[in-house]
């Protein structure tokens, strides 16, 4: 496997994608046993999120180390860790129907947190708060949870926060990038540690975000065709799949995409199939539907797709202008300010570039088809419902309001989420009210839960060594 050997390239081949496929497969059935024990031993209601990444990247240093198993290690909710592309954290949320993604961040740049908890807001996600890196700045780690732990950042966490009570759906990705599994890990083959990354970040820079998802996922029966025709994976519905570098797959996956072929989702492929899983040559090329649109590279393909995706009415969304960067790796991230929407309808709006807590948004805007006007800062959300009547909305520091049949004008700036339960009955909570809730809110409800701001930790000295509480 290592060297190859003359006239032996079809067994080699074959060699490497028997012991990466046993890989991924006996890690993925360890990850089976821990989440199963874990249950087992704390109870059904145990949460099971440990990130399963351990190079927070989708290429060699994961095939070495566990088969790049990721979707096949169950978890209770979607958690991915530092540099974890975006389009890995959308997927993951969907594999395991998680309300949103997490993603445990550190950064020895304590800007760098001002920045990702908008970012993440936008891409359907939050973080969990690592310390600021202190073997970087010499400080201890109560020092560096300190330094996070400011009115500012914690004020703009705490507004997006307050999407929890009135959503549970992750973001709309409308494209799934499938990549060959064993292809991209096979050393020897023709797209060596390429899951489609290019592609997927061209898709988020054009403002259509992309889930990436292996082929094994077909295998497992996680990606389907459901009864309206749409290639689906979770809660998600796909408008277009690319099948990325399909070299080495087995038969059953012309099968899948002859199914698919008949229904409503776009195909597409980039990368040749020529052989099987044990390397001997194979027509998949000629076996994939004749409707499955071909693409030569990345770029062609993004700009095909997001044609096509005007053209079925797509709405697009805020286009990743960032670049993470670590572990000499790079991937797109949306920036800290834009407009992001959710599977289930939610339309949400962020801002938070100048001032971590919230810039301000003076705004009118369609959501359904529905004019809305509003005056808030950092956050606004705002769901509609088939009736069209809004059903649900967050806001950071509202002032103004208005949308169909709900109106508010408040006299002084509050954090608030409001939501209709299926009896259609107003629900609310505030958020660091002083004072009686205003009689334009208490005439919708006189439901409301009242939630504090959090209060900033405050240093203390103990033999020398400063603390926090």
């Amino acid at each position: 496997m290592t060297y190859g050997e003359r006239g032996g390239q079809r067994r080699r081949q074959a060699s490497i994608n028997h012991f990466l496929a046993m890989s991924t497969e006996r890690n993925a059935e360890i990850e089976r046993d821990f989440y199963n024990t874990t249950k087992k031993v704390f109870g059904p209601s145990a949460i099971v999120a440990t990130h399963p990444t351990w190079y927070p990247f989708p290429g060699r240093r994961e095939f070495k180390k566990n088969g790049l198993h990721w979707w096949q290690a169950p978890r209770d909710l979607a958690q991915t860790d530092e540099m974890t592309p975006y389009c890995v954290r959308t997927a993951l949320c969907k594999k395991w129907n998680s309300p949103c993604w997490w993603n445990m961040y550190y950064s020895s740049n304590r800007a760098d947190y001002d920045v990702e908890v908008w970012s993440s807001a936008l891409a359907g996600g939050r973080i969990d708060y690592h310390p600021v890196y202190p073997r970087t700045q010499g400080m201890s780690f109560a020092e560096s949870y300190r330094s996070l732990l400011h009115g500012g950042l914690m004020r703009a966490d705490c507004r997006i926060r307050l999407l929890n009570f009135i959503t549970k759906s992750p973001l709309d990705c409308p494209v799934a990038v499938l990549f060959g599994h064993a292809c991209a890990m096979n050393w020897a083959g023709p797209a060596y540690d390429d899951v489609g990354m290019a592609l997927s970040d061209g898709l988020w820079r054009a403002g259509f975000p992309a889930d990436l998802i292996p082929t094994t996922e077909i295998t497992d029966k996680a990606l389907v065709v459901d009864d309206d025709g749409y290639v689906r994976y979770g809660s998600q519905r796909y408008r277009a799949v690319i099948l990325y570098h399909p070299e080495f797959e087995e038969p059953s996956l012309a099968r899948f995409f002859a199914h698919a072929s008949k229904g409503k989702t776009t195909l597409y492929r980039v990368g040749d199939w020529t052989r099987d899983f044990n390397g001997d040559a194979f027509p998949g090329n000629q076996t994939l539907p004749r409707t499955m649109v071909v693409l030569p590279d990345a770029d062609a393909t993004t700009t095909t797709l997001s044609k096509r995706l005007r053209q079925l009415g797509v709405e697009s969304q805020a286009p990743a202008t960032r670049t993470l960067t670590r572990f000499q790796r790079q991937s797109a991230a949306p920036p800290a300010r834009g407009r992001c929407h959710l599977i289930d309808g939610t339309v949400i709006l962020l801002a938070g570039e100048k001032e971590v807590a919230g810039d301000p948004i003076q705004a009118t805007f369609n959501v359904r088809g529905h004019s809305v006007s509003v005056d808030a800062i950092g956050l606004v959300a705002v769901r509609i419902s088939g009736d069209g009547d809004v059903d649900a909305i967050a806001t950071g520091g509202l002032k103004r309001f208005h949308g169909p049949n709900l109106d508010i004008e408040l006299p002084t700036r509050i954090d608030l989420a409001l939501w209709r339960d299926q009896d259609h009955v107003w629900h609310g909570v505030v958020r660091g009210l002083d004072g009686t809730i205003p009689e334009v809110l208490s005439r919708l409800t006189h439901d409301w839960f009242r939630l504090e701001l959090p209060i900033p930790i405050q240093p203390k000295t103990t033999k020398g060594v400063k603390t926090g509480k």
